[in-house]
């Protein structure tokens, strides 16, 4: 009974297998994948059947396998080449995730090997696309629709969606950041404010608490608004982190994000980074931005706060897009970061 077990474990982690090139199609991955799930208990095989046959969907736990051997490759790049990116090449190229103990000195002698516990960094080396450089709108937008006093959260979860706001009078201080969401220059909805160490950011994700952008009211949506909508799913995850904060695009298209300290020191423009599905980013770096809480000038606008960051949903801005600045975007996020005392 318990062979039979494991043997459907496993049959089931092979079929969720992605397709690569010719010399690292799957099969030239077996041997080592199956050696691999040998050495990993019932349970962990369990965890991992959880985690990709979800996508990543469900936050499963850490699958830990033991440290050492004599493998090619490590726990992590192979099950990462084969679950999620068949180019991968070297562990440098990948970051665990925020709610991942592996990345916070793991386990012993083991090492968590969860595909969906890490993603991958956007190479420094690599060229910035023609869209990199832009300025930010000539003027703010447009003030908020909702004035209302209240944080807003809702979650989900197996279907039920609940609404958990809090009103301001209730909500400790030690919140991190305040989050914004905008569709073209109007703002939607309340501010939401961060008080763990992440905070999810979505439309639809699965047992999901966080940010629910989904649930936010609006008299009118354009349609390029309600297509854009339509591309968030799952969203990004942000996490404050030591040094900086980083963004994980945990949406099926990419996002695209601007802040002070993206740039080259001494930049007149706004960098504006693409992030694709899967990837992280460091979005804001403290050490760069200083303790100054003092305006920042940008040309043809007025001052803006240097600690922020600005996340488009599936559409870029810039030189060479039609949307010259990012209050063109259909739907964004500003993240208002709490200044270092």
């Amino acid at each position: 009974m318990f062979g039979s077990r494991r043997a459907g474990l496993v049959r089931r982690l092979w079929q969720q297998r992605c397709a690569g090139g010719p010399e690292d199609a799957p099969g030239a991955l077996k041997p080592a994948a199956h050696a691999l799930f040998k050495k990993l208990k019932a349970e962990e095989l369990e965890l991992l059947v959880q985690a990709v046959e979800s996508r990543g969907a469900c936050e499963a736990g850490c699958v830990w396998a033991p440290r050492g051997g004599k493998q090619a490759l490590p726990p992590q790049v192979l099950l990462c080449r084969l679950y999620r990116w068949p180019d991968l090449r070297q562990p440098h190229e990948l970051k665990h995730l925020c709610y991942c103990a592996g990345g916070r000195g793991g386990c012993g002698d083991a090492l968590c090997c969860n595909p969906h516990h890490f993603s991958r960094l956007a190479a420094p080396e690599t060229p910035p696309p023609p869209y990199s450089k832009a300025s930010w709108g000539p003027s703010w937008p447009d003030e908020p629709q909702h004035r209302g006093t209240q944080l807003l959260e809702f979650s989900y979860n197996g279907g039920d969606w609940r609404d958990t706001s809090l009103s301001r009078s209730t909500v400790k201080d030690g919140y991190w950041c305040k989050l914004a969401y905008w569709e073209h220059r109007t703002r939607v909805g309340r501010l939401y404010a961060v008080h763990e160490a992440s905070v999810n950011v979505f439309c639809e994700l699965p047992r999901g608490s966080g940010f629910c952008l989904g649930q936010l009211p609006a008299a009118h949506r354009s349609r390029s608004v309600r297509r854009a909508r339509g591309k968030i799913g799952r969203g990004l995850l942000l996490s404050r982190e030591p040094g900086g904060v980083w963004a994980y695009n945990r949406s099926e298209h990419p996002i695209f994000v601007s802040s002070p300290t993206l740039g080259p020191p001494g930049a007149r423009g706004v960098t504006v980074l693409k992030v694709p599905p899967g990837y992280s980013a460091k979005v804001f770096d403290y050490e760069r931005a200083g303790g100054g809480a003092g305006g920042w000038r940008l040309p043809g606008e007025g001052p803006c706060d240097p600690h922020s960051v600005r996340i488009s949903f599936a559409k870029g801005w810039g030189p060479c897009y039609s949307r010259r600045f990012i209050t063109s975007c259909p739907c964004w996020l500003e993240v208002l970061l709490s200044h270092p005392r």
